[in-house]
């Protein structure tokens, strides 16, 4: 059945999936430091990267046999809204009283039943393409455009938007109050969109492992795909570093005399936004590079750039030093778009394509979930011996040797990549 407004109805369900996550994504470290848990930054992203290795399958699954899947994304957005809602209001009744445990429960309940929203809401999207005779590979790229657009105009509104105490919402429970509000605006908008009808039961008989990308591991049995996943969640680890620090580093400028007045010092979240910028303008400039440079320089560029990314953070200021950070932000479009798309395209190029769907997944897998996890957990450990173990001591935090340790460690992974890694299509022409 054609809809003449089935793109205009999925550039809002995507500009509202985005916006629920650019609410707090880049800004709650900030309100986790001010509220005195600063040294469990790290834990808030590595939950995130936890409940990605297994809620989108088992959501997934759901959404396969048993829900529609534009029911199960309502379902999710609607536990999502209530759980963030309730973290907020928690938050502003304690104030200074506030007890870790029950805001961080509250937070994991919210990214256990978002982070599903992410697929899930691409299932409707190619669903709903589909059903109107439109063309998903053709159609739905300038549609996914608008979710970053909406992540982008969330961070500027809670870093513009002011309580009545004049302090910006992204260093206040506001950001999640913000976050749960556009929840529950999904969760309804959710349900007017086209049915997704489950699989019938012979065609939804997928394993765990299948769902989950599990049944892929095999495929480390090839050792360049081996090398290729390990290589991922070692990039993965560098993927939630800025999420969770940035806004907390560049707003803690405003702590020194000189800096005080900075207005990127003051407008952290709109400053970092020009990341999210520089993302959506590199999917662009993919193309030319994958036909001019190929797939392994492609990934080598990614890699590098976040050498550049964390080390320009570690010699910027919000003063002179400005421009740093905005060299920071333009080259996290090629760091996080370059790897993120070559390394799919890879995927898909070298695999058969009853292995294509579950190879995927233990690429997201890898990156997203184990890598994710295991670099905010590592970045913490960087993080709290360097800023604030000191800062209990009363002594100076090092938030660039932090940065620098960051940039080392992206710096290694680069060239042992460069090194072990082989060309497909120097392999593809060895085999010839």
């Amino acid at each position: 059945m054609k809809d003449k407004h089935i793109s205009l109805r999925l550039i809002v369900m995507n500009f509202l999936e985005y916006a629920i996550w650019g609410a707090y994504l880049t800004s709650m470290g900030s309100f986790l430091a001010k509220s005195g848990f600063g040294a469990q930054i790290w834990l808030f992203f590595a939950t995130q990267g936890f409940v990605s290795i297994f809620m989108p399958a088992i959501m997934g699954i759901v959404a396969d046999k048993w829900i529609p899947a534009q029911k199960v994304l309502s379902l999710c957005q609607g536990i999502a809204g209530v759980s963030m809602i309730a973290a907020g209001l928690y938050a502003m009744s304690a104030g200074a009283a506030m007890q870790f445990g029950v805001f961080y429960a509250l937070y994991t309940i919210n990214v256990a039943f978002f982070m599903p929203t992410i697929a899930i809401s691409n299932s409707v999207a190619y669903n709903a393409l589909e059903v109107c005779g439109k063309d998903p590979v053709k159609d739905f790229p300038p549609i996914r455009v608008f979710g970053t657009v909406g992540f982008i105009c969330c961070m500027l509104f809670v870093n513009f938007m002011r309580n009545g105490e004049g302090i910006q919402y992204q260093h206040t429970y506001n950001q999640f109050l913000t976050s749960g509000v556009l929840s529950l605006v999904l969760c309804a908008f959710a349900l007017t969109l086209p049915n997704c009808p489950c699989k019938p039961k012979d065609a939804a008989k997928q394993s765990f492992a299948e769902a989950t990308g599990l049944s892929a591991f095999k495929l480390f049995r090839q050792g360049q795909f081996a090398i290729f996943f390990i290589f991922s969640m070692l990039l993965g680890a560098s993927l939630q570093i800025t999420n969770g620090y940035a806004n907390t580093f560049i707003t803690s400028f405003t702590e020194q005399p000189e800096f005080a007045d900075a207005w990127g010092a003051r407008n952290a979240n709109a400053l970092i936004s020009l990341s999210q910028m520089s993302e959506t303008l590199c999917i662009l400039l993919i193309p030319f590079f994958m036909k001019k440079f190929g797939i392994k320089k492609v990934m080598l560029i990614a890699m590098f750039a976040w050498v550049f990314r964390f080390g320009f953070f570690g010699l910027g200021n919000p003063g002179s030093g400005v421009w740093l950070f905005v060299l920071s932000c333009i080259v996290y479009g090629v760091a996080f778009d370059f790897f993120n798309i070559s390394g799919s395209l890879y995927v898909n190029e070298n695999t058969s394509k009853e292995m294509r769907s579950s190879a995927q997944g233990l690429f997201m897998l890898m990156t997203n979930g184990l890598g994710a996890s295991i670099g905010t957990y590592a970045a913490g450990k960087v993080v709290n011996a360097l800023v604030y173990n000191p800062q209990a001591a009363g002594e100076a935090a090092d938030w660039a040797a932090a940065w620098y340790v960051f940039a080392a460690y992206a710096l290694v992974v680069a060239i042992l990549f460069m090194i072990l890694f082989k060309d497909p299509s120097k392999v593809k022409n060895s085999r010839a």
